[in-house]
Parts: structure tokens; C-alpha cells; sequence
């Protein structure tokens, strides 16, 4: 992926580049996540006008629909799903494993039910692989098992052990695949550190799979219920036990202040639905903090979203007609919101790596947390 570490803040911030076959990227970033190989409400030249540089869409979620025998007769999920830029495939094992009622762990692999229409499947980490390469993103992820929050300590360290098992059977699969690959583009492999809020845990996952190689690595298991603060009481650790020279991906985070924090404990990318999830629900980030438009005081307010940003939403329209939209139904309503949600996380990012780049990130962090922004968070 040729990783390259171009500035390191003394509070541990990294600005980073790296090559993909579908572009450069550079960190920290925020990626705008397409489930079912779309960002809910945004077209992919809308997300190039926001400045985003990697997508994320989910195995489970493909396989079970359209298919990846559609997609990669389609010629792979960039060309299904028009972006020509890094694309990233979670595994699916998230989804699996919140289906309690209707999968069964085994250390082979899982065997579950369909959510689309009840068919049985058993996926092994082989299993996982082969669906990835189909699917043709430029990085995709091993196959692990995210224990719940809360859970014993045993429990968590026997999901810690099976995911370090089937991330070597998910590398040795993937290196057949490459092998075989025909010309195809070439995809790069990350692990991902388990061990729930059990420090030695996250540390024995992270010295197991910097052994193993990858070139990148996913901080799973974190955001399923947990305290932000618990999570932070291992993050730093976890992120010092992992290669510097290789990216680290901290999985399903997009909270805002979240992000200005973890990116000063050694993260350098994110993913989470909150942008679009709470666009759809009438609310909108800003400088002011969460701005739940469905308010009444918002009816007059001529404002936009929030002065200080630039994206297309808050140049052309009132937080008045937003709360119309919004209370009428209209469509529009979290098309403009998503946009400006995106626009808004991705802009924290760029103004984080700017200030990693001039030595500023501990006075970026308090300013951060002195502001209004920081308040809803």
C-alpha cells in the first residue's frame, strides 16, 4: 500500500498517505460508509465534490443482495457501483454476529440465516475471502467475531482467539486468491484487533497480528455500547502496539469529538453511518453543536446550517427550509442534511491534518473541546 508517515504531532497525531490501485489517499480520514454499495441519499460525484476519498460497503449485505456474482459480472463493486476511487469491504461479520437468534459460532465458521429471505449460509474465513475478491475492493477485511458489551472476560478472549485464528486463514486464502489473480487488480488485506475493554487482551490480538504481517490493521470491537471513556482507556495502547509504518482503522466510529481524540492516540481512519443516519432524522452537525431542525425555533431562522462551513447545503439553503422539508416529508430534506453531515466530518479531518502538519494538534484538540461543538458530543 506504500504507507508513507509524512508528519507526527508530539501529542501522537500522524498524517499519513497511501497508495491504493484506485488513487492516493491521505489521512486522518473519515469514510463515508455504503452499506448496500450506496451512501444513503448521496450519488458518488456529490461524495467527490465533498472531498471523500474511500467508500465502505458491506459483504453481508451484497452477498445476501443483489449478489456477488451479479457485481462481479458487472466488472466489481466499483464499476456497479460508479466509484472510481479506494473502495473498502467490510467483512459482514458485525452484521453475522448481531443475529444471535439465527447463528451459530463454531471455530470453522458461522452458519446464519438470511435477513432478506431466511436462506441458510455458513461462511468460513475461506468462505469470506473468495466473496471479497469477487466484490473487487481495494482493501477488504478479515473475518472476526465482535464479542457484545458487556461481556465476561472469557468470552471476549475466546472471540479474541478465534478471530486471530481465522485472520491466518483469511491471509493464507487471500494469498492463494492473489495468486490466481489474472491481471485482476490487487487487493491488500487488513486484521483486526480484538479483545473488548480488556487491555492485555487488545495487546496479546495486536502482537499476534503485527506478526502475522498485514498491511493494515482495524481496531474492532469498540462502539457496541461501551463508554467512550472505556474505550479510550485501551485505544492509546492498542494503537502503540501496532506497526507505525502501517495505516490503523478504528471500525464504526463518527462521533465528532471521538475522532478528535482518537486521531491524537495514533488513528488515522474512521467509518461510522451517524452522518447519514442522523441526517435522516432531522439533525445536523455544526459549530453550535447538534442542531435538531425538527425544532420549532428553527421555522424562521434564515441562518444556514452553520455559518462557518462551505458545502453546497449550508451556501444555498436556511435552516427554515430545512425544518420545512423535514416536516413535510420531503425527500430532499436528508439528501441536503446527509451532504452537509459528510461535508462537516470529512472538514474535521482536513482541519486535523493540518493541524498534525504544524505541530498545532494539542491546541486544535482544546480548542475543540472548549467549543460549542464539542458540547452534544
Amino acid at each position: 500500500m506504500n504507507f508513507t508517515l509524512t508528519h507526527r504531532d508530539p501529542t501522537g497525531a500522524r498524517a499519513a498517505t497511501f497508495q491504493t490501485p484506485h488513487g492516493s489517499v491521505q489521512t486522518p480520514l473519515f469514510m463515508p460508509v455504503g452499506t448496500k454499495a450506496t451512501v444513503k441519499g448521496v450519488q458518488t460525484n456529490v461524495l467527490q465534490d465533498l472531498g471523500a476519498q474511500v467508500v465502505l460497503a458491506n459483504t453481508y449485505h451484497l452477498a445476501m443482495r443483489p449478489g456477488v456474482d451479479l457485481i462481479a459480472a458487472a466488472g466489481g463493486l466499483h464499476t456497479f457501483m460508479n466509484w472510481q476511487q479506494t473502495l473498502l469491504t467490510d467483512s459482514g461479520g458485525f452484521q453475522i454476529f448481531s443475529l444471535q437468534d439465527t447463528r451459530k459460532i463454531t471455530d470453522e465458521g458461522v452458519r446464519f440465516q438470511s435477513i432478506v429471505d431466511g436462506t441458510q449460509h455458513f461462511w468460513t474465513p475461506e468462505e469470506n475471502m473468495r466473496l471479497q475478491h469477487m466484490l473487487g475492493a481495494d482493501i477488504i477485511m478479515q473475518l472476526d467475531e465482535c464479542p457484545p458489551y458487556p461481556a465476561e472476560k472469557t468470552q471476549v478472549e475466546t472471540a479474541m482467539k478465534r478471530s486471530l485464528a481465522w485472520a491466518q486463514r483469511c491471509k493464507d486464502a487471500h494469498e492463494q486468491l492473489e495468486a490466481h489473480k489474472d491481471g485482476r487488480t490487487p487487493q491488500a488485506l487488513f486484521g483486526i484487533v480484538q479483545g473488548g475493554v480488556f487491555a492485555d487482551l487488545r495487546l496479546q490480538s495486536a502482537d499476534a497480528l503485527t506478526d502475522m504481517d498485514f498491511p493494515g490493521y482495524g481496531i474492532g470491537g469498540y462502539s457496541v455500547g461501551e463508554p467512550h471513556e472505556m474505550m479510550f482507556q485501551t485505544l492509546a495502547a492498542t494503537t502503540a502496539a501496532l506497526p507505525a509504518h502501517r495505516p490503523r482503522y478504528l471500525m464504526g466510529v463518527g462521533n465528532p469529538t471521538t475522532l478528535v481524540h482518537a486521531i491524537a492516540a495514533g488513528v488515522d481512519l474512521f467509518d461510522c453511518v451517524l452522518p447519514t443516519r442522523t441526517a435522516r432524522m432531522g439533525t445536523a452537525f455544526s459549530s453550535e453543536g447538534r442542531l435538531n431542525l425538527r425544532n420549532a425555533r428553527f421555522a424562521k431562522d434564515m441562518q444556514p446550517v452553520d455559518a462557518l462551513c462551505r458545502c453546497a447545503t449550508c451556501q444555498n439553503y436556511s435552516r427554515a427550509y430545512l425544518r420545512h422539508l423535514i416536516i413535510s416529508n420531503e425527500m430532499l430534506a436528508p439528501v441536503l442534511l446527509s451532504q452537509h453531515n459528510l461535508h462537516y466530518l470529512l472538514d474535521v479531518c482536513r482541519r486535523a491534518r493540518h493541524a498534525i502538519e504544524t505541530n498545532t494538534y494539542q491546541q486544535f484538540m482544546k480548542d475543540w473541546d472548549n467549543s460549542p461543538a464539542a458540547a452534544d458530543y
